[in-house]
């Protein structure tokens, strides 16, 4: 008896020990101490921990409990601001930068197995393994979480499908599958195919986004798209199902009657061709995944070499018909630019093949993406990349000036240079900023070295002074520069700034759209077949809906009195011609010239009334111009203010506000943190940063591209004079105390107009656009 009391109070310790670990840990919550909901954004946070944080100092608060509620205050700052933290927190309650999944998920096992055996429960008095450690031990490497899956698994679906399984503890039908799972993820890894595994117990956020509303379910990703498996769980049916997912046409079956054609293609696609000799009927799911990895950069096709007809291939091309073979063919269509072959040949061999033979000899640029992989910037003095350019106009056939360039590519293979070509008449500013001026080199073929330096357009380059003809000469000649390029890079003496390649292979408009309503059709068909009629219901109801309100308006009309038709009358001729000669005056002002319409200048105050419509929502192509005033330098500045832009008042893309720095001076301390060596969240130790003077400050704010150029104030000649770029950094006022109280002295002794004297010089250089841009997230909210 006594054994058995002992035994109930051991029992009851270790769970009054158990509500005591979890209330001590549910004791802090973040989100409470910084008065944030959980779904606050970094602004939110960061604007609530400003302000706890001036209120709590213990410089500031003499409260006795201060200090602890700073460090408080700093601790939830802290978990929130890092998203890494913040994640754990809000999944495990703990924000530990080693607190995993997989920890917390053993945490949560031990205890639970810990639980059950002091109150001697065993497991296996059901005859199933719920013990996570066994049945869980293949799942745990493919662990998804929501941020994981959107910041990565979305991405390189368009690269590989995902297979994804969603589980749950206490599932049987979750155990009955675990041995063929097992399997395919065994095999399909080995392809290529991406594995997940979402618990829907730990990640309903995930599961739910999924659309998985029971356990266990399968489901495959390709191209961010979402495919529910339906079939029965068995090895052909998950293999076949992975195959599905993958588009049909990735892969053509070539034969002796179209591998010319197909061969031919690589100047219509600008896409080395790629050649799967095989004794299989069917092409294999590796070679399709390996297509599918690498659509953007080769064509894929296949030959069977059982079939009639495949020996003139063969015997053409050399192939050993009893081992898989890959040839890659590149502008030369009777010879294979590489060749692999292999018995049961591995996909990361095949990817280091595929990998080398990317791109052609000589490519062709048909897009900005591309120029940016074939001539990358340059990182260092060792890593410099130098492209050929050869210049030349379009041609059905090849051109000799282009075969020789071809042959002098192939012969002078570098790692350092690429080869590459471009048609003059589609890239026409591109061929425009490296010819010569002159008329001698209209028309014909043009060789120009270059080096790109930034990722703006900026290159260093030099063309060759006489047209590419391709003769030895030429040869000799673009051969020299090369060699001397190795040891003097300042042979590159000439600096341009290339404009924008124009996307040669895109799709045009009516395509694209038949593409989309193709999808968005497959979509909705697949959804009222195989999801449930809880995910249908808002589709269903927006359909009767429709279809309500269009039936009842037939009715309406079939009813309706056809008098009162038979008695409108058309408006007059007279009211007709009024109302033409008023929208005329309409149109001429909004094609008239940058000359002032009025005699005065529209300024209104920027209010979260009017922050919306003035900024956040203002059209592509408009800038709002802010002034930063108090009370007590409304009147004055905005005397001068007017003076100043009345000149630009003619130009419809611009408007003019006024801000409020007593109200708003927490909106204008963030914008500016966006500022080049602008000063960060004022220091809770600074006593002053609440006196810095920003009356005068302009800001030509760009709400839809969501960038800002600042004017402010100077101070010295010196400085007025720099002030004419004033998108320039802020002074270091910003940051010294000592400097900062020159500036306040020297202010108050200039008059309070003299701060805008340079600003219609700044507004011409905004028009301009070489002012240097202040680029930010997102607008903050106006309080």
């Amino acid at each position: 008896m006594e054994v058995k009391k002992l035994s109930i109070s051991w029992q009851f310790l270790i769970v009054l020990v158990l509500i005591l670990q979890i209330l001590s840990a549910l004791d802090f919550d973040p989100y409470r101490v910084l008065g944030v909901s959980r779904t606050a954004s970094q602004a939110d946070i960061k604007k609530a921990y400003k302000k706890l944080a001036r209120e709590w100092h213990p410089d500031k608060n003499k409260d006795p409990g201060a200090e602890d509620k700073f460090i408080q205050i700093s601790k939830a700052y802290e978990i929130l601001s890092n998203e890494e933290k913040r994640l754990n927190y809000d999944h495990y309650g703990d924000a530990g930068e080693t607190q995993g999944y997989q920890k917390q998920h053993q945490q949560r096992e031990y205890r639970f197995r810990h639980f059950h055996e002091n109150f001697y429960f065993d497991e296996s008095f059901f005859h199933f393994p719920f013990n996570s450690e066994r049945r869980d031990s293949i799942d745990e490497n493919y662990l998804l979480h929501f941020s994981h899956y959107v910041n990565e698994v979305v991405p390189d679906s368009f690269k590989k499908p995902y297979l994804i399984k969603i589980t749950s503890d206490w599932c049987f039908s979750c155990i009955h599958i675990e041995p063929v799972w097992k399997e395919v993820v065994q095999e399909l890894e080995g392809l290529g195919v991406g594995i997940g595994v979402v618990h829907a117990g730990y990640e309903r956020r995930l599961a739910h986004h999924l659309g998985a509303h029971s356990t266990p379910s399968i489901l495959g990703i390709i191209n961010g798209k979402i495919s529910f498996f339906h079939n029965a769980v068995v090895r052909e049916n998950l293999r076949q199902f992975v195959e599905s997912l993958l588009p049909g046409n990735l892969v053509e079956k070539v034969t002796n009657k179209n591998y010319v054609r197909f061969l031919s293609g690589w100047q219509q696609e600008n896409k080395p061709h790629v050649l799967l000799f095989d004794q299989m009927p069917v092409v294999p799911l590796l070679y399709k995944l390996t297509a599918f990895a690498y659509k953007d950069y080769l064509s894929f096709g296949y030959v069977y070499v059982g079939l009639r007809g495949a020996e003139e291939m063969t015997r053409q091309y050399n192939i050993n018909a009893y081992a898989p073979t890959i040839l890659i063919f590149k502008e030369h269509i009777n010879k294979p630019a590489d060749v692999i072959q292999a018995r049961g040949m591995k996909k990361q061999a095949i990817d280091d093949f595929i990998t080398q033979n990317k791109y052609l000899l000589a490519a062709r640029l048909t897009s900005q993406k591309l120029f940016h992989e074939l001539c990358p910037v340059k990182r260092s003095h060792r890593q410099r990349k130098y492209c050929v350019v050869l210049l030349t106009a379009e041609a059905t056939k090849l051109s000799k000036p282009f075969e020789a360039f071809l042959s002098f590519a192939l012969a002078n293979t570098q790692d350092t240079v690429r080869f590459v070509h471009v048609y003059s008449n589609r890239q026409q500013e591109f061929a425009n900023t490296l010819l010569p001026d002159g008329d001698r080199f209209q028309g014909k073929s043009v060789v120009s070295i270059l080096e790109r330096r930034n990722t703006a357009g900026r290159v260093v380059y030099k063309t060759l002074k006489d047209p590419w003809t391709g003769s030895e000469s030429d040869k000799f000649i673009l051969l020299g520069y090369l060699d001397q390029l190795r040891k003097d890079p300042a042979l590159l003496s000439s600096e341009a700034v290339l404009p924008d390649l124009t996307d040669e292979l895109a799709p045009v408009f009516l395509l694209r759209w038949l593409y989309s309503a193709s999808e968005y059709i497959s979509d909705c068909w697949d959804s009222i077949f195989h999801n449930n009629w809880r995910e249908m219901m808002p589709l269903l109801s927006l359909i009767f809906s429709a279809l309500f309100i269009l039936f009842g308006t037939v009715i309406m009309q079939a009813f309706s009195d056809s008098s009162d038709e038979q008695e409108s009358h058309p408006p007059d001729k007279e009211e007709v011609h009024e109302k033409s000669g008023k929208t005329e005056p309409t149109f001429s002002k909004e094609n008239s010239s940058k000359i002032p319409k009025k005699g005065f200048v529209e300024v209104t105050e920027l209010t979260d009334v009017t922050y919306t419509s003035n900024l956040v929502r203002l059209r592509p192509g408009h800038m709002n111009i802010v002034l930063i005033l108090s009370n007590s330098t409304k009147t004055s500045l905005l005397q001068k203010f007017a003076l100043e832009v009345y000149t630009f008042t003619g130009s419809s893309c611009l408007h003019f506000s006024f801000l409020s720095l007593d109200k708003h001076r927490e909106w204008l301390e963030y914008l500016l943190e966006f500022a080049q060596d602008a000063a960060p969240i004022p220091n809770q130790y600074d006593k002053h940063f609440m006196e810095r003077d920003y009356t005068g400050y302009v800001l030509a704010l760009n709400g839809h591209k969501k960038y800002y150029c600042l004017f402010k104030p100077h101070k010295t000649v010196e400085e007025e004079e720099a002030a004419m770029g004033s998108c320039s950094d802020l002074d270091s006022s910003l940051h010294l105390g000592e400097s900062r109280g020159k500036s306040s002295c020297s202010l108050g002794s200039r008059p309070i107009k003299g701060k805008l004297s340079k600003l219609s010089l700044w507004m011409e250089r905004l028009l301009e656009g070489s002012l240097q841009r202040f680029y930010i997230p997102s607008w903050p909210e106006l309080d």
